[in-house]
């Protein structure tokens, strides 16, 4: 099944990158849209996903990402159900992508944050597919009934439900988590503006968003503010904006030590999940004390994030160079839950 949907994924990959022109990502009234149902979906956000999703889409990334597994022929086709999240443009992109490449049927519920992208990609699949897809895929309202798995996506809260009320089926559940960074003090100037994308792409909102800094003692926070000036017009967005206030004023309230620049707060802090516009941050020591504790909480992280991605091999959670926590390849799974394997084994 996979192999009769390439073609057709290949040209979805260069409608999605926005090299046909008007289409896809290089659609203004698209992205305008998708902002006017979600004021935290900026077009340049929702242009930079589709783009990454699109290159997801590329001939030879396909064939890696399906050379990783056996040539399994579907002897019967699944319902997977899929409640998708939607705190980032497209974040539930991948598990639809999974479920279609692996034979079976997607029954989609998209996230009421993101309801204007996906469907439209979709559509825009539909048509290069034609018959390929048809009846492969439907959208759901209401609750999810009548399916064989679930793949589904929220809050821990949410995950809690979610175990309870799919207990009969196989599934896969994700709650919250978040992304570090582990600094060695070496970093130069251009690691530190990395770092940033790491720290403010998607305004924080992912689980791949970095929301804590582990930085060796005497490190001077000055070099990450210089860093990072490319962007304060984060402080212009409103939605944005208002988080940072509200906490300035709790922290300052509450005679927190905080620094900022006007579109940053940054505290000491030993918690993992800092507030949208501000980053939590401790000094260390010794480091190997910072990867035990990375081991110790595996199950609340992502990744983290390091000068040197292969200097790290030992904490258990996945490990990216400065820069790219935000740019997961297709087989860089959420919460290292194998998807493909896991739908591939529903047959």
């Amino acid at each position: 099944m996979r192999n009769t949907l390439k073609p057709s994924l290949v040209q979805l990959g260069a409608w999605m990158r926005g090299e046909i022109e008007g289409a896809g990502s290089a659609n203004e009234s698209l992205l305008a849209h998708a902002e006017s149902t979600n004021r935290w979906f900026t077009p340049a956000h929702s242009k930079q996903a589709m783009q990454a999703c699109g290159d997801w889409l590329r001939p030879e990334m396909l064939d890696e990402w399906m050379g990783r597994y056996p040539e399994v022929s579907v002897s019967s086709s699944k319902k997977v159900g899929l409640v998708l999240a939607g705190n980032l443009p497209l974040v539930g992109w991948h598990d639809v992508l999974c479920v279609l490449l692996s034979g079976h049927h997607a029954v989609i519920k998209c996230s009421s944050s993101d309801t204007v992208l996906i469907p439209e990609i979709m559509h825009a699949w539909n048509e290069f597919a034609g018959d390929e897809l048809k009846g492969r895929f439907e959208w759901s309202q209401g609750p999810m009934k009548d399916i064989d798995a679930i793949i589904a996506t929220g809050s821990n809260n949410t995950r809690r439900h979610f175990d309870h009320y799919f207990q009969d089926v196989p599934r896969i559940l994700r709650g919250q988590r978040t992304s570090v960074a582990v600094l060695d003090g070496d970093e130069t100037l251009i690691d530190c503006q990395a770092l940033g994308h790491d720290v403010f792409d998607y305004f924080g909102l992912g689980c791949r968003s970095v929301t804590k800094l582990f930085l060796p003692k005497g490190f001077d926070l000055n070099r990450l503010f210089g860093a990072w000036v490319e962007w304060s017009h984060l402080g212009t967005h409103n939605k944005y904006a208002n988080n940072y206030d509200y906490h300035k004023a709790l922290w300052l309230l509450n005679q927190d030590a905080i620094l900022e620049n006007g579109f940053l707060l940054m505290k000491e802090d030993d918690k993992w999940v800092s507030p949208v516009g501000t980053l939590f941050y401790e000094f260390y020591e010794n480091v190997s004390a910072v990867e035990e504790r990375l081991r110790e909480h595996r199950n609340d992280l992502q990744c983290a994030v390091r000068r040197d991605g292969a200097a790290v091999l030992s904490i258990q959670v996945p490990v990216f160079t400065l820069g790219n926590s935000q740019c997961p390849l297709p087989w860089d799974y959420a919460d290292e839950v194998d998807t493909m394997k896991f739908l591939f084994e529903l047959s």
